[in-house]
């Protein structure tokens, strides 16, 4: 029997990261010819990874808070602004997209996070709408971006985020735009903040509580076959 490969130090990291990092470029100039990036937007991009949102995201105009978590990537990706001379646009935080502050002034998000990490950093996100972007565009698992865009709601959450929030389900991804490559393909995500919301601010931090009492997912509604015969 063949012995086990041993994992690198950058499979490791993978691992830990749950790392499936978006390589296709033309994946992200299809997004950027729609997704209406403009000079001196304030861009928070979660989980920049290896740059490739980042780069196309300040070539744009926009001013981007990259973070990343990981130390390797994080000082790679520094190091790569600088040498493209684009240090000025792309502040690169190193941290966990959970907990770094947000932006205190108005920013939207753009964002290939990692797949195991999608529902928490919507929540951060979402769950305050006060804090929230005013737009968020995430490239996430298809089932994720499908679930969250169905209407009505059909989760607790996605219905304690709707009275602030929009969905719509974006381009379908293939999965082999991703290293490594994952068992699933994208999609994008888009979130827009409700203007006006259908109720105040100070009840989003609540309001899954709130609904969950009494709230009963929609039965999805089934065709009858016409009779045979």
């Amino acid at each position: 029997m063949a012995a086990r490969q041993r994992r690198t130090e950058r499979d490791q990291r993978r691992r830990s990261y749950g790392q499936n990092v978006l390589v296709a470029s033309g994946v992200v100039r299809s997004f950027l010819s729609t997704a209406e990036v403009h000079a001196d937007q304030l861009v928070v991009e979660p989980g920049a990874g290896t740059g490739v949102l980042t780069r196309a995201l300040a070539h744009a105009g926009a001013r981007v808070w990259a973070i990343e978590r990981d130390p390797v990537w994080a000082r790679r990706l520094r190091r790569d602004m600088e040498t493209a001379g684009l240090a000025q646009r792309v502040q690169v935080i190193e941290g966990d997209l959970r907990y770094v502050r947000l932006p205190d002034a108005p920013y939207r998000v753009v964002s290939s996070p990692p797949f195991g990490l999608t529902t928490a950093l919507l929540c951060r996100l979402l769950d305050d709408s006060a804090r929230g972007p005013w737009r968020a565009d995430l490239l996430v698992q298809r089932e994720v971006a499908c679930k969250r865009a169905a209407a009505p709601p059909t989760t607790l959450r996605s219905a304690a985020w709707a009275p602030w929030w929009t969905f719509e389900l974006g381009e379908t991804v293939d999965r082999r735009a991703f290293r490594p490559v994952p068992r699933v393909d994208a999609a994008w995500l888009t979130v827009r903040k409700r203007e006006p919301s259908v109720l105040p601010n100070w009840l989003s931090k609540q309001f899954a509580d709130v609904l969950r009492p009494a709230w009963t997912p929609p039965v999805p509604s089934v065709r009858a076959d016409p009779p045979s015969g």
